[in-house]
């Protein structure tokens, strides 16, 4: 069993930053690669962000890519996703992801 906990979303202007954070438990965090999703309203979910299990390897929607970094910290067994010049398109619920586990989410909201 793994647990997810995202933190970080809010209400932030366009051309603003967030850090989102995922919390994970019950594994040993550092065996499994870490990804993001996100979900705007209406639409399905979709892949935003991963990361592989050392850090060492990162990939990235199209549509993120140099505005977004995703990180991880295995010593705190967390999962970072920095998230800069955020457009309202951005707007979703943001979810953490590994091995088939999902966290609640964190909902991120973009005005223009």
């Amino acid at each position: 069993q793994v647990q997810l906990v995202e933190s970080g979303g809010g209400l932030v202007q366009a051309g603003g930053s967030l850090r989102l954070s995922c919390a994970a438990s019950g594994r040993t965090f550092s065996s499994y690669a870490m990804g993001w999703f996100r979900q705007a309203p209406g639409k399905e979910r979709e892949f935003v962000a991963s990361i592989s299990r050392s850090g060492g390897s990162t990939y990235y929607v199209d549509s993120v890519k140099g505005r977004f970094t995703i990180s991880r910290d295995n010593a705190k067994n967390t999962v970072y996703l920095q998230m800069n010049s955020l457009k309202p398109e951005d707007t979703a619920v943001y979810y953490c992801n590994t091995a088939g586990y999902w966290g609640k989410g964190t909902l991120v909201t973009v005005s223009s």
